[in-house]
């Protein structure tokens, strides 16, 4: 197996993983910001770490685009990557798809979640005819992706839309109570 090298990259969003870790040759990623489509650092990022390969990907992301969580899900899972996700701080929105897509995941007390639905946006200068197929295509995507979130965690689609519409936030307790992932704590005291 060949060291992954350490490079810099400019956006915030998944920095480059070190080096292998000498003991275990784990890698280590983090998904931080808002996700963004027009990002492909953050997918090269993840075809830069050995298929099959096992690491973690740390989690402080308040979401973004859809489009752009769906993709890093979907490399996680088509590279296999043994992927464990741990959420620092916040993992909503988009940044579920990623964190929903690792076969660990692991979980803080303060690790807040934010379930909720699409948001359609459009620009300004849309024809009608445009904007009216982007809300039927955005109704079909919409309900895809709940399926897809809901079939990564291992929960009845119905449950997840009882969390989406209107919205709700779920603190880590939450999802470990859920069966979706483990607590892990840094803060007690000794």
């Amino acid at each position: 197996m060949t060291p992954v090298k350490p490079r810099r990259v400019p956006t915030p969003a998944l920095l480059p993983p070190p080096a292998p870790h000498a003991a275990d040759g784990a890698w280590e990623l983090a998904l931080c910001g808002e996700l963004n489509e027009k990002e492909s650092d953050l997918h090269k990022d993840l075809i830069d770490v050995p298929e099959g390969s096992r690491g973690t990907i740390y989690i402080d992301s308040g979401g973004g685009s859809v489009y752009a969580g769906m993709a890093l899900a979907t490399l996680i899972r088509l590279r296999r990557l043994q992927a464990t996700a741990v959420v620092v701080a916040e993992c909503s929105s988009a940044a579920i798809l990623p964190f929903a897509a690792c076969q660990k995941r692991l979980v803080l007390p303060h690790s807040t979640f934010l379930f909720h639905p699409g948001r359609w946006s459009s620009e300004e200068d849309a024809r009608l005819e445009e904007a009216a197929e982007w809300a039927r295509q955005f109704a079909v995507q919409e309900k895809m992706f709940d399926e897809i979130i809901a079939r990564l965690l291992g929960i009845p689609v119905e449950k997840l839309r009882g969390w989406t519409r209107p919205g709700r936030y779920l603190m880590g307790v939450e999802l470990v109570d859920e069966g979706l992932a483990e607590m892990t704590s840094i803060f007690e005291e000794k």
